[in-house]
This record gives C-alpha cells, structure tokens and sequence, in this order.
C-alpha cells in the first residue's frame, strides 16, 4: 500500500470517526440539532479528502454503524435511505472534485451537485422502501425531508465545507496532489 492510500485510509477513518461523534454535539442544539445533518459534513469532506471511494464506503458504512454502536439512526427505512444517500454525497463529491479544475468554485460545484443527488437517491431510496414496507412516501414528505426541514443543515454544509477544504489543504498541501 503507497503513501497516498494509507492517508485516504486514516482520513478516511477520521471522517468515519466524526461520523460517530458529531451528532452528540449538535442533538445538544434544541429545536434545530438534527436539522444540521451533523453526519454528512464529515462523509462530505472525505469526498474532497480522499475521492470518491473512500468516501463512498464511509457513506454507506456510517449509519449502519452509528446504528450498532448507538440504536441510531433507526436503521429501517431511515438509515437504509441514509446509507445509499451519504454513499452518493461521498462519491460525487469526490468525483467531481477529482474531475473539475481544482478551484474554490469547483468545491462549490461538487458541494452542490452532490448535496442535490444524494437527495433525490434518498428520496428514491424512501419511495422503494415504502413499497416494500407499505407506508407512503409522498412527493410533500420527499420534499419536506429533502429540502424544508434541511435547509439549516443545507446552509451550514455550504458554509462550512469550502471552508474546511480550503483550511485544510493549506494546512496539508500534500492533500492537493492526492488523487
């Protein structure tokens, strides 16, 4: 194993390991805790940190986790969804970022892109599970978890983001020749 894989695997295990502790810290925020997402910061960044497959697997893997660990998320539908839509925030962040000029617009670009994909494959996620389970999934509730009750989560992830790629590739510049 080189160099670079065994520092997309330890950032890799940080993201997955903040994915375990960052919603201890905002469920202390009455009213709006679990609207932040705390854990799709870190699945995010690792998309940035380490490209799309790392950050895929530490996507997928974390709920599933933090539902073993913890009993939360509850696993069935919304860790199951959460899984296939963290997966995909962490691969087309990485991708993206791989793909694109490196630049500040182009983290927001893959912010963006991926923050919008991975709520529509939840939402497709959420659809298959309430046939399978018998519970309607309506175009309101999509859009109210996708997008209503997330907009705090939303801007703290814009605003937050960029800013922490951007802190930390100046702190690592070895992070920029990653790939």
């Amino acid at each position: 194993m080189d160099t670079n894989n065994i520092r997309k695997l330890v950032l890799a295990g940080i993201c997955l390991a903040l994915c375990m502790v960052l919603p201890f810290l905002t469920g202390q925020i009455p009213e709006i805790g679990s609207m932040l997402s705390p854990m799709h910061i870190p699945v995010l960044l690792c998309g940035f940190l380490t490209g799309p497959l790392y950050a895929a697997v530490v996507g997928a893997v974390a709920p599933l986790l933090r539902f073993a660990l913890f009993g939360m998320p509850p696993i069935y539908p919304a860790g199951v969804a959460m899984c296939v839509e963290m997966a995909v925030y962490g691969a087309v962040s990485g991708l993206l970022y791989r793909k694109l000029p490196r630049s500040t617009v182009s983290i927001y670009v893959s912010l963006v892109a991926a923050m919008l994909l991975g709520r529509i494959v939840w939402g497709a996620a959420r659809f298959i599970l309430s046939g399978i389970s018998g519970v309607p999934f309506t175009w309101a509730a999509f859009m109210a978890g996708a997008f209503t009750s997330a907009v705090p989560g939303i801007i703290l992830h814009i605003a937050l983001i960029p800013v922490l790629v951007l802190a930390l590739q100046r702190a690592l510049p070895w992070l920029k020749e990653m790939e």
